[in-house]
């Protein structure tokens, strides 16, 4: 409880998370149904391959344009991205009738309707807290997303394309009118920016970086042997997922505010390099899928309230948070690619080597983080520390006398 006695009261906090809630729900099952869509045109691999090309190059330009547009008016650009979410996510309900033409340029729009606000959407979350709280707040925040996708991923799939879509669609629209009337009109204050080049150049950002990425190439480029590992098992295993990382996530954050950010990710990456190592020994054995589902739901949940939400607000420290949470966020938007890339040869790739690799290379990204600093305050650990121990002295006390 004494991580909520801090200046930022959980009222100031709902405007942070319901633009943040709402936009990764609204961006991960968009996603999923334009990736369902797509598949089902039917088209050419390499058709197919140039709409999710352009998918990605739209989030990766318009994030770094975002990153820098959007810190000058964070408000007001952060409704007109809430309301372009609704327009675009309209337009997909065209995309099966289209020309190639018309659905690249719509998986385009879509890429930049996703990545242009997506860095202020979270540097919202961080200035909304403050750093002896951001963990606890971001899995708060992340278990509301992670339990919205669930529900809402249920209805989709009870629904068509068509329906799906205004589905998302009335979701965004719902909001952006709740963010309209919850935030606050207060003046946004000004604070120094820095160049991505200087932000890369910190020795403390690149041994959080480096790690990231190797996470998210492996992630993603696991991702399609996974799915030919489980077949009809996958989804079960997604939704578990799901489910154990919308709970873990609220205890991973509450653990990178009692005990540090670093022993958090550290333990999620161990967790993972264990996982990929069970399915290399035991892939033929249902148990290991359903445990790997258990492992990578608490490693995720750790993963989203730390790495998604708080760590690149606790680097930006009093900056313009923008730019670190694009460099944080890039890696694993993009890998994304990898799995359209990695799934057609699918079948030439070796399970057990592809899982032994991923083990490796997982227990090799806990070698930076060794060396990487704890972005929690020391004083804020030591003050526990010495509560902890004022604590035990008193009932050790009160025991002997």
């Amino acid at each position: 409880m004494r991580i909520f006695e801090s200046r930022i009261p959980f009222r100031e906090f709902i405007p942070a998370l319901v633009v943040v809630s709402n936009s990764l729900i609204w961006y991960t099952l968009t996603y999923m149904v334009f990736s369902n869509a797509i598949n089902n045109l039917q088209a050419p691999a390499n058709q197919t391959l140039v709409f999710f090309a352009v998918y990605y190059i739209g989030i990766a330009f318009s994030a770094i344009l975002g990153s820098v547009a959007f810190p000058r008016a964070r408000d007001t650009s952060l409704l007109l991205w809430m309301l372009t979410g609704v327009i675009m996510t309209t337009l997909l309900t065209t995309i099966v009738s289209n020309s190639m033409t018309i659905n690249v340029l719509i998986s385009l729009f879509l890429g930049v309707s996703i990545g242009i606000g997506l860095p202020s959407c979270l540097a919202y979350f961080a200035d909304s807290t403050i750093t002896e709280n951001r963990g606890t707040y971001g899995g708060i925040t992340w278990s509301i997303v992670g339990f919205g996708i669930l529900i809402l991923a249920f209805v989709i799939n009870t629904l068509d394309l068509v329906l799906a879509f205004i589905v998302l669609a009335i979701w965004r629209a719902f909001g952006f009118v709740a963010f309209f009337f919850s935030q606050s009109r207060g003046k946004t204050p000004v604070r120094r920016t820095s160049d991505f080049r200087i932000i890369l150049g910190r020795r403390d950002v690149l041994l959080y970086f480096v790690p990231w990425i190797m996470f998210s190439l492996v992630n993603f480029a696991e991702a399609p042997m996974l799915q030919r590992l489980l077949g009809d098992s996958f989804i079960l295993v997604v939704l578990i997922e799901f489910a154990i990382s919308g709970f873990f996530a609220l205890v991973g954050g509450l653990l990178a505010d009692l005990v540090g950010r670093k022993r958090v990710v550290i333990t999620g990456f161990i967790m993972l390099g264990i996982e990929y190592a069970m399915l290399s020994l035991f892939s033929g054995m249902a148990v290991s899928w359903y445990l790997y589902a258990v492992f990578d739901g608490v490693a995720w949940g750790m993963f989203a309230a730390v790495f998604f939400m708080t760590l690149w607000g606790d680097l930006a420290e009093e900056s313009v948070k923008e730019k670190y949470y694009v460099l944080g966020g890039l890696p694993y938007l993009l890998a994304g690619f990898l799995s359209v890339v990695i799934k057609p040869y699918v079948e030439m790739i070796e399970t057990v080597t592809a899982f032994s690799l991923a083990s490796f290379f997982l227990f090799l990204a806990v070698l930076p983080l060794i060396y990487a600093p704890e972005t929690l305050p020391e004083k804020r650990l030591r003050e526990r520390e010495v509560k902890e121990y004022i604590s035990k002295a008193k009932k050790t006390k009160e025991k002997y006398t």
